[in-house]
């Protein structure tokens, strides 16, 4: 086992911040552990991005769409109902396109598409089956000298993400489908790997970050990007790339 010092726990996320905003859209870096807007699910939240975000313009805005609670990064909300009705129409089309980074476990091939249709999360077994694609890039390997699973050394990789689809948990769930789960996934992952991080870190955090949309039917196409948190950047600093 490698040498650390267990980070201190965070209780509460890092606050939102604006990356980009025009006539039509604002676009929030989300923190993770950070509601979208309230939910049953999650009855006891008191802190959302929807309201944060209201509270911070001084007027109502329309979200595009949804980031799970532990997914960080980029968030975009129509300033207007025009601009919603206008946006929503648009946004599981070729005039926006989503990058997210994970780190999954083990190596994955450098570049594939993994084409497999998902269930509705929580959905009868029977239930149908919808098409669902993502595209999935490796952007770096990592050897760790320690023992999580079976083996002495444990892998992981830094992925690109592209969802071609837009389905619920469609992300986390191809990771799963492929053998590859995402770490501190609770809920599609490994607990071996989730306590691993936890114990490294001092939190459970998912490690699924929207770090880039491409707005293509927007003026000049801009691509924001979310810079990531400092979790992130402390596990990347701990990493060791694998060059061989």
């Amino acid at each position: 086992m490698s040498e650390y010092e267990p980070a201190p726990a965070r209780h509460a996320p890092s606050e939102p911040e604006i990356l980009f905003e025009s006539d039509e859209l604002i676009i929030m870096n989300k923190p993770a552990g950070l509601l979208v807007h309230r939910s049953k699910l999650d009855a006891y939240e008191k802190r959302f991005a929807l309201q944060w975000l209201r509270d911070h313009v001084g007027y109502h805005v329309y979200p595009l769409h949804r980031l799970d609670k532990g997914t960080s990064g980029a968030l975009t909300f129509a300033k207007t109902s025009v601009a919603a009705s206008k946006w929503s129409s648009l946004w599981h089309t070729e005039a926006v396109t989503k990058h997210y980074l994970a780190l999954v476990r083990g190596w994955p091939h450098s570049e594939f598409t993994i084409d497999y249709a998902l269930r509705e999360p929580d959905s009868a077994p029977d239930s149908e089956r919808k098409r669902a694609q993502s595209e999935l890039t490796v952007l770096q390997r990592f050897l760790v000298p320690e023992t999580i699973d079976r083996y002495p050394e444990s892998r992981f990789a830094l992925v690109e993400l592209h969802p071609i689809t837009g389905r619920r948990h469609q992300l986390r769930l191809h990771c799963k489908h492929i053998s590859h789960p995402i770490i501190g996934d609770v809920r599609y992952g490994k607990g071996n790997y989730n306590r691993w991080l936890s114990n490294l870190l001092g939190t459970n955090q998912l490690l699924l970050h929207a770090q880039r949309i491409i707005l293509k039917h927007h003026g000049d196409s801009p691509a924001i990007t979310a810079p990531l948190d400092e979790n992130w950047n402390r596990l990347l600093s701990y990493l060791a790339p694998y060059t061989q």
